[in-house]
């Protein structure tokens, strides 16, 4: 970063039980004031700008449920297609991102049946 910018900080805190396995998840936004907050999973992707890759790092806690993992994941894919469409303008490949979305969610039981 050559200029200065405003920066602001978003911490992830991961608690780890004897076998180093994460048992407690909080994150925290400097800018809301609020404190930590729980979680039990988390996903995150960074561009790397030079090297033109996805770095990633998929956490959950021991104790996430399946089905917890399940609503994760589906609401996931569907705020991903969102983004996409937001970055991008291109409707016809976010429209299948989220058709995907849906079809996750019908497999799973949480999103309704639809006829496509």
């Amino acid at each position: 970063m050559s200029e200065k910018l405003d920066t602001k900080k978003i911490h992830l805190y991961v608690g780890l039980d004897e076998q180093k396995l994460p048992k407690d998840i909080q994150w925290e936004a400097e800018e809301t004031g609020d404190g930590p907050q729980e979680a039990k999973a988390f996903l995150l992707s960074l561009f790397d700008r030079q090297r033109r890759e996805t770095l990633k790092i998929d956490i959950w806690t021991t104790d996430l449920e399946i089905r917890e993992m399940d609503f994760l994941m589906y609401n996931t894919l569907r705020s991903l297609a969102d983004t996409y469409f937001k970055a991008t303008q291109n409707a016809e490949l976010a429209n299948d991102m989220q058709k995907f979305a849906l079809y996750f969610g019908e497999k799973i039981g949480i999103a309704p049946e639809t006829n496509t």
